[in-house]
């Protein structure tokens, strides 16, 4: 039987600002509006919640798709959602709060606070925790490397400092990189109630959820409690179908916000007409950290800045098991759209930049045209650029293959390589550059805001050891780092990584004894050429260092 989309309310819904201070908005652009969500509007599937403001004022809102599939009961503005990292910027405004009362600043060395941390010889202070430059290992990478696997099991707070106070080393050295690191926020979370004598959830309660009227927000600090009204979290089953996917976090801080899209804009709105902190507080969370050497990482206090067809979006996403999330503003538009969706293969960055497409129109400059080749290369001289280039920093290999007549990035596929000139190539429709130098270097260059130093990889040769030089790398590996056994087993042409009850992983040869796949990783040799110690690095956790116990 078809059943009509789910459209679960009108532009004018109650829940999100009072009443009178809401504005109407023509037929037209609200049917535009809900054709962005065409593809999250159906009956037997779940959706997403949008919510978008003027200066403040409420324009539109409305609900797509189901809250709960086994209920059928639909998404409507009023729906609760785990907001996942959108939550970061309240944990940095508890933080600014408590600097503007005089107890901390964020100049401080964060082991004033924590003195649990370990001293790394480098100073960390509470600013470079909520601007992701401290350098700490990201605690969901350390979990998941720890656990061997990471949505079946319960994560605690305690959990987190436990495996954070277990590391003995940095990513790198604070304020000399930007890297995003979930870490920072659960420590500050745990800073604001060392200071205030009132967890996270209390005092964000009092300080800013109460004073702002944000009546369905809180942090969640028990995920087996209650939540009347909780849009549930799902995910696609590879066949076919949906599963439920919902975090199993008792830690908070870097996620665990629950909310709805009409207390965002009511604390979007705070932006505009502060009650809560001051303007000055916010142009602080707002302004870009620059890291030694002078690059801007496009992130300050809890949010990000980018650029969208010409309008600066100041904003933040979210993304934890079958949530999506996004809070952005185009401040030079007073536009503020909150976009809060229940399911991972959602993209609520990309609908939000479509809302904005609807609403701002030709204020916005034109989108440019994606790239197209414009040089043709011979056969040999594509094969001439194949090879494995890696990164000056985290040794990270960076795969070119040739697939016919074009060159991929990538060990077996992966976006086209768009020739622009003899040695000059496009990523795709991606804003990334790469450039072949004639040494073996290959310069790599964002084309988007925030413009950072291009960075230069160098060629390495490409390693294809057989399985009896693949057998000296497998054994035993314990990591007291993670607290952590693996088993390493050398298959005819990879490396498979087993622990406890988590998936096996497979890495394969990339350069010397360097290998990619599941992670990074790279073996060191002692006398006699014998394989000793294994580091193990991942997208935000470099370097955890594992013994070998037996072969």
């Amino acid at each position: 039987m078809y059943r009509l989309p789910i459209l679960a309310c009108a532009a004018l819904c109650i829940g999100a600002l009072p009443a009178a201070a809401q504005q109407p908005m023509n037929d037209s652009t609200r049917v535009a509006l809900n054709r962005v969500f065409a593809a999250w509007s159906a009956a037997d599937g779940p959706g997403c919640a949008v919510g978008v403001s003027r200066g403040g004022i409420l324009v539109f809102q409305n609900g797509y798709g189901l809250a709960n599939l086994e209920t059928e009961s639909p998404i409507t503005p009023a729906s609760v959602f785990h907001v996942a990292s959108v939550s970061k910027q309240f944990t940095a405004a508890a933080v600014m709060l408590l600097a503007r009362d005089g107890k901390l600043s964020l100049e401080d060395d964060v082991r004033r606070h924590l003195p649990e941390l370990p001293d790394y010889g480098h100073r960390i202070t509470l600013r470079h925790l909520l601007t992701h430059t401290s350098g700490l290992r990201d605690q969901w990478d350390l979990l998941s490397m720890a656990r061997g696997r990471f949505e079946e099991n319960r994560i605690t707070e305690d959990d987190v400092l436990e495996i954070v106070a277990r590391q003995k080393a940095l990513n790198f050295v604070p304020g000399t990189e930007y890297l995003y690191s979930n870490t920072g926020y659960t420590l500050a979370a745990v800073v604001v109630r060392r200071v205030s004598g009132k967890s996270l959830r209390e005092f964000a309660d009092e300080r800013i959820f109460k004073p702002l009227g944000m009546g369905d927000t809180h942090f969640h600090d028990d995920y087996t409690e209650v939540v009347k009204g909780r849009a549930a979290g799902y995910a696609r089953r590879p066949a076919g179908g949906w599963r439920v996917s919902l975090p199993n976090y008792d830690t908070y801080g870097a996620t665990s916000l629950f909310t709805t899209v009409g207390d965002l804009l009511k604390w979007d709105a705070n932006l505009f007409t502060p009650r809560v902190g001051d303007e000055g507080m916010w142009r602080e969370m707002m302004a870009s950290a620059v890291v030694a050497g002078g690059d801007t990482t496009g992130y300050g206090l809890g949010i990000a800045t980018e650029e969208y067809r010409g309008a600066r979006l100041v904003g933040h996403g979210g993304a934890d098991a079958g949530y999506r999330t996004y809070l952005g503003r185009f401040p030079e538009h007073n536009l503020s759209v909150a976009l809060l969706c229940n399911a991972a293969q959602a993209n609520p960055s990309a609908l939000t930049r479509s809302v904005a497409d609807v609403l701002l129109g030709d204020r916005l400059v034109p989108a440019p045209a994606p790239p197209t080749a414009r040089a043709t290369l011979a056969p040999e001289e594509l094969s001439a650029l194949e090879g494995v280039y890696v990164h000056p920093v985290t040794g990270g290999p960076f795969f070119i293959t040739r697939r016919g007549d074009t060159l991929v990035a990538g060990r077996t596929n992966g976006p086209a390589l768009l020739p622009m000139g003899e040695r000059r190539f496009r990523v795709g429709t991606q804003p990334v550059e790469l450039e072949f130098t004639p040494d073996g270097g290959l310069v790599q260059t964002v084309l988007a805001w925030p413009r950072r130093t291009p960075v230069t990889l160098r060629r390495q040769e490409r390693s294809q050891p057989s399985r009896a030089q693949l057998e000296a790398y497998a054994g035993t590996w314990y990591s007291e780092e993670l607290g952590a056994t693996y088993t390493v087993v050398a298959t005819d042409s990879t490396l498979v990584l087993r622990t406890r009850g988590g998936a096996e992983r497979t890495v394969y040869p990339a350069y010397g004894d360097t290998f990619a796949g599941d992670f990074l990783l790279a073996f060191t040799r002692g006398r006699g050429g014998r394989v000793e110690v294994m580091r193990m690095s991942s997208g935000r956790t470099r370097g955890v260092r594992f013994e070998r116990v037996r072969r």
